[in-house]
Formats: C-alpha cells, sequence, structure tokens
C-alpha cells in the first residue's frame, strides 16, 4: 500500500518505521533535514512537504502537533490533498478537540476522501514496535480502507463509532488523565526528595505498591536518571491540558484537577522548560523548594 506519514517525531517516525516493516511503500514527510535523514536511512521515501508525496498514495498518516498543523499538512497551500488517490484514506491522529476534528472531516469528505478521526496513544517505544493504541472513530468504509495501516502501526484499534469527534473526545479526556497523573507523579518525588527520602528507594517502593501509575513509573525513570530529552514535551501538556478544559468549558463541567495540571505546566513552560521532557515539571518543585534532583 503507497502511504505518507506527516510528521517524523516520536511517534510519526515510529509508526512510519512500523509501516515499512509491514511491506508498505511508504514517504515520510517533515521539514526537518535530520527526521528525514533517519528515516531514509532505514529505507523510506522522504519529503520536505505534503504537496511532495507521491502521486496516487493510497493512505495518509497524520501525526503533527494540532488541529492546525493538521489542516496546513492536508489542505494547505502546500497540502496533501492533490497527491491522494480516490477514496484514500486520512488517519487523523493528532491530538485536538472534537470540534476541530468534526471541521478536518467535513472537509475531507467534501473533498471525496475518507477521513478517519484516529488519535493515538502508547509513547515513542511503543510506535517504533508498532504497538501503539488508537481511539478511532468514523465510518465503516474509512476502517475498511485504513485497516492495512491499522494493523501495522496499533496492536488495539478502538472503533468508537461512525461519527468523527469521538476519537478526539476520548484522547482529550485520556490526556486529562495522562497530564494529571504526570503532575502527581512529580509532586509526589518531589515531596519525597525534600523529606530526605531516597529518590531511588521511593521508586522502587512505589512501583511495587497500590500508588504506582504508568506515567510514576515512566517518567520519574527519567527524572531519576537525569534524562530531560524530550519524548513527550511540557509544552505538549500545555496544549492538551488546554484542551481538555475548553472542552469542559463548552459543557459547564468543572475540571479542577485538570486545570491545576495545566498551571503547573505551564509554569514549567515560564521557566524554559517547554522543550524538555513532560516529567522534568517537577523543576516547578525544585524551584519553589531548592530540592537537588538526582543527577544534578
Amino acid at each position: 500500500m503507497k502511504v505518507g506519514v506527516i510528521g517524523l517525531g516520536s511517534m510519526g517516525m515510529g509508526a512510519a518505521l512500523s509501516l515499512l516493516r509491514a511491506g508498505h511503500e511508504v514517504t515520510g514527510c517533515d521539514m526537518r533535514e535530520a527526521a528525514r535523514a533517519e528515516f531514509a536511512a532505514a529505507g523510506g521515501a522522504v519529503a520536505a512537504k505534503a504537496s511532495e508525496l507521491p502521486q496516487d498514495t493510497e493512505a495518509l498518516v497524520v501525526l503533527v502537533v494540532n488541529a492546525a498543523q493538521t489542516e496546513a499538512a492536508l489542505f494547505g497551500e502546500d497540502g496533501a490533498l492533490p497527491r491522494l488517490a480516490p477514496g484514500a484514506v486520512i488517519v487523523s491522529s493528532a491530538t485536538m478537540g472534537p470540534d476541530a476534528a468534526r471541521a478536518l472531516a467535513r472537509k475531507a469528505a467534501e473533498r471525496q476522501v475518507l477521513y478517519l478521526d484516529a488519535p493515538v496513544s502508547g509513547g515513542a517505544v511503543r510506535a517504533r514496535e508498532g504497538a501503539m493504541t488508537v481511539m478511532a472513530s468514523g465510518p465503516a468504509n474509512a476502517f475498511g480502507a485504513a485497516g492495512p495501516v491499522l494493523d501495522a502501526i496499533a496492536t488495539k484499534v478502538w472503533n468508537l463509532g461512525e461519527e468523527p469527534g469521538i476519537g478526539a473526545t476520548v484522547k482529550v479526556v485520556h490526556q486529562l488523565l495522562a497530564g494529571v497523573h504526570i503532575a502527581v507523579a512529580a509532586e509526589a518525588m518531589a515531596l519525597g526528595i525534600r523529606a530526605g527520602a531516597d529518590p531511588r528507594q521511593l521508586y522502587e517502593v512505589v512501583t511495587s505498591a497500590a500508588g504506582n501509575s504508568w506515567m510514576f513509573e515512566n517518567r520519574m525513570a527519567r527524572v531519576l536518571d537525569g534524562d530531560d530529552a524530550p519524548r513527550s514535551a511540557v509544552d505538549i501538556f500545555v496544549k492538551d491540558l488546554g484542551l481538555v478544559t475548553d472542552m469542559a468549558r463548552g459543557l459547564d463541567f468543572p475540571v479542577p484537577l485538570a486545570s491545576q495540571a495545566q498551571q503547573l505546566f505551564t509554569a514549567a513552560r515560564a521557566m524554559g522548560q517547554g522543550g524538555k521532557d513532560d516529567g522534568f515539571v517537577i523543576r516547578v518543585w525544585q524551584a519553589m523548594t531548592g530540592i537537588k534532583l538526582p543527577g544534578e
């Protein structure tokens, strides 16, 4: 299958490599030369602009940052739409609000291409293993057309219904949990350090007990190693928790924990940490209390 992947970041690169391993004819698109070079070295074709994708591309996975980038990648001046084959399917996997997903689906339908509202989760490691979770909604023919792509990039594909926007809704709720879990993991680790607990022993105790979470186990391991290279950056959760509060506001629904977590990530960004791994929101507590983090 002739597949394009727009966005060769931590998740997009993994998806593109997984599609390549599955035997598809894959072109990875990214403006960054280093990302293109990495994918080319793995045997994939590359493009710097979506408008440079191969003609008659049959499926397009879009793993950019947000709805605005997705719209530009598909329908903008250098967008991919003219390169798509008749009946091609768009697998739209950026995290966005449900209204944005529905608007993009309408644009795709007007241009007679299929659209799957299909945000993903799993992180960079699972993406490279072809083991992401996909939270998808869209018509049955879009699921059918995207089947070979989804088989290559995911081990779990949730079919959440025929209406675009449901997948986006579920992802926004997921990001509420993910963001709050990361923030509280950092708070707990910072409190333990401030109180004099050995951080590695604290980590071992928590990860073997009922208070553990996937985010604590994953993110605090990086904090212990002093590894702030971004797999998922602080800036992502400033954005995604903003989507949570926006969606909740439209429903007259209070989300106090998500709002507080967003403020903590915003504080980290204000400190110049926006491009760092999101677990390093812990530096907000470091700035307030003077604790020393492992490896420093």
